[in-house]
């Protein structure tokens, strides 16, 4: 099953490159304002908390090719749902159509991604 290690790590490639285009977009539409988000000012810990959340497909793309299968498998599911429900909930506060439509390609990423985790047989290695 290295197959389905390579599919999985492509998807959190390809999730974080969604979620750059959508920042990219944001900032060449003029929907960016620095330092801010809702004209609420940005604190350090909340820099951080970003940071944390975005660097996750990263590591993901990694250990998606390195871990275990079972610890692999889980590892993918946990953090696709945590990720679709984090997107899905904030998928109503974004204004404008690309940032809407980058965010449902990213739930499909990421269901797709829990799909072939799930399917993944157990005595994969």
């Amino acid at each position: 099953m290295q197959e389905v290690k390579i599919k999985l790590s492509i998807l959190w490639i390809v999730l974080m490159l969604t979620y750059l285009l959508g920042d990219m977009l944001r900032i060449f539409s003029g929907d960016f304002q620095a330092g801010a988000i809702d004209s609420t000012q940005i604190s350090q810990e909340m820099y951080l908390g970003m940071a944390i959340l975005f660097v996750l497909p990263i590591v993901m793309a990694f250990l998606s090719l390195t871990l275990k299968s079972t610890a692999n498998r889980w590892a993918n599911i946990v953090l696709a749902i945590v990720l679709f429900v984090i997107n899905l909930v904030g998928l109503p506060t974004y204004p404008s159509a690309y940032d809407k439509f980058l965010i449902i390609v990213g739930l499909i990423f990421n269901f797709l991604t829990i799909w072939y985790a799930w399917k993944w047989p157990a005595q994969a290695s």
